[in-house]
């Protein structure tokens, strides 16, 4: 019943951390032309639309690859926050490249373009809220479903 109880936990947990990076997606898309805390309810649909919209994609752009970490994790019993939070960063820099989205390189003689974009830290940053939250709920008791329990 231990499994069970746990692979409800997993989901609970990466469902979580898809929507605390779906938050970040949004500052950092909707932050510069964010205006604060303002009474407009039209901002608000917006942001918390775009915050869905990038929960739903990141979901989506990694499920595989996020099964696939999740039961390496659990079977090897991966239980550090460092590991959880760069495995978070790789998974979303790679479904960043992977799906698409990156820019190529522009040339300019005015000025060196910069060694990151901003859509490279957004998903970065996404990537390391979302390892942080799946650790958070799941991640710090990773495999302990198997351990024989202490009466």
């Amino acid at each position: 019943m231990s499994l069970i109880g746990r692979i409800f936990v997993l989901i609970f947990a990466v469902m979580l951390a898809s929507f605390a990076a779906g938050i970040v997606i949004a500052i950092g898309v909707l932050g510069p032309q964010w205006h604060g805390v303002s009474g407009d309810v039209g901002e608000r649909v917006v942001f918390w639309g775009t915050a869905f919209f990038g929960a739903t994609a990141t979901g989506a752009a990694g499920l595989l690859p996020l099964v696939i970490l999740i039961m390496l994790g659990e079977a090897f019993k991966v239980r550090s926050l460092l590991v959880n939070t760069a495995a978070g960063v790789a998974m979303l820099l790679l479904a960043y490249y992977g799906s698409g989205l990156a820019k190529p390189y522009e040339e300019s003689i005015d000025h060196p373009p910069p060694m990151f974009s901003r859509e490279i830290e957004i998903a970065a940053a996404a990537g390391a809220v979302f390892g942080l939250v799946y650790w958070v709920i799941a991640g710090r008791k990773a495999g302990r479903w198997r351990e024989p329990r202490i009466t």
